[in-house]
């Protein structure tokens, strides 16, 4: 019966052991060279331009024309951005019912306009009403189309849940 003896380290010749380490040596270098060496991708990459202090939008603003189609699709994407609720529709139906569309009517006999207040444009708003429920970024004319149109529809929405809601004087 033959006995083997398991070679370990301590058995191996030592040429097999400088090898073995030599190897590894290498193989450790080349990881290290492959880690630290950009990619075929990034070299040949060209440097990225430094970026603008203040990037300049490219976006156009969207043109409305100037008449009541204008004013609400305006108004409608003020009051979208400031989630102010309200539809076309809605809005259109009360313009008609206040002003019949005029932005420069003015009611010189209600009880507003005894009181001195007359309400004033497309949705027939008084001037402390559009002083308070004036949306930032539109005109501070109360007979401007779109502000008219954004105050009144924020007025309504805080008392009666949307424009839409509306279907008399308010």
């Amino acid at each position: 019966m033959t006995v083997s003896t398991p070679i370990t380290a301590v058995t191996r010749p030592s040429a097999f052991r400088r090898a073995t380490v030599t190897v590894l040596a290498a193989a450790g270098l080349a990881g290290a060279a492959l880690t630290f060496a950009p990619s075929p991708a990034h070299a040949a990459e060209p440097a990225a331009a430094p970026k603008a202090a203040h990037a300049v939008s490219t976006k156009a603003k969207p043109s409305y024309p100037d008449n009541l189609d204008g004013w609400i699709r305006e108004a409608l994407s003020i009051m979208k951005a400031k989630h102010i609720p309200g539809s076309y529709e809605g809005l259109h139906r009360n313009i008609m019912r206040e002003s019949s569309g005029n932005p420069n009517a003015v009611n010189n006999w209600d009880v507003n306009a005894v009181k001195g207040t007359p309400s004033k444009g497309l949705l027939q708003v008084i001037q402390p009403t559009f002083d308070y429920y004036h949306v930032a970024g539109t005109s501070h004319s109360l007979t401007d189309p779109v502000a008219n149109i954004t105050a009144a529809a924020n007025y309504a929405a805080d008392k009666y849940g949307s424009i839409d809601n509306v279907n008399s004087a308010y």
